[in-house]
């Protein structure tokens, strides 16, 4: 028989390679138009798709973005892993998204990898988060202060409305958190060279 961890490092393997399919690049193949990572923020996510593109192919990304780790993680889930491995499953999209080993380990933010993690994980986490993200975007017109806010929240929805997957939680949100601080700190270093 095998053990909880034999099972779930090679479904945590499965996640990052799944994670490693950004959206944004196949679909804005498919619709023809230029590579997000050569323009804008060159970060292939939602956001930058959204400034390059407009709505329809943002939108488009963030649904791949979204679902493409849940075929692996429902295995988790089917499996009935305990929460910590269910959570290195989700780590794992996470971190295919961010470091995919095909573009160079250059990836997006984590953002929507993680919402759609926490959809399976602990949906109504996700729904919280994505309400507060939806709040503060529309309010602040910014994608990434809201990403970092709901992110920062995560933990506290979690405590709150799934206490067993809060240390997943709090996992998430630092990788989501330190993918937008590599961010910050190279757009401003970037503004110094100019």
């Amino acid at each position: 028989m095998l053990t909880t961890l034999e099972t779930t490092l090679p479904l945590m393997a499965l996640g990052y390679l799944s994670g490693t399919w950004l959206g944004a690049l196949t679909v804005c193949r498919l619709a023809g138009v230029r590579d997000p990572r050569l323009a804008g923020s060159c970060n292939p996510g939602f956001s930058n798709v959204l400034r390059l593109h407009g709505m329809r192919l943002a939108l488009a990304t963030l649904l791949v973005d979204t679902v493409k780790g849940m075929p692996v993680l429902g295995l988790a889930l089917l499996g009935d892993l305990p929460p910590w491995a269910q959570g290195l499953v989700g780590l794992g999209v996470m971190l295919g998204h961010s470091y995919p080993v095909w573009y160079r380990f250059r990836g997006g933010r984590a953002v929507a990898s993680a919402f759609g993690v926490m959809l399976l994980l602990t949906p109504r986490v996700a729904l919280c988060c994505a309400l507060l993200w939806c709040l503060l975007a529309w309010s602040g017109r910014t994608a990434a202060l809201a990403s970092l806010a709901s992110a920062a929240l995560a933990p506290l929805f979690a405590l709150w409305l799934a206490p067993a997957y809060t240390e997943v939680v709090i996992v998430f949100t630092l990788l989501v958190l330190v993918r937008h601080a590599l961010y910050l700190r190279g757009l401003s270093a970037s503004k110094r060279d100019d």
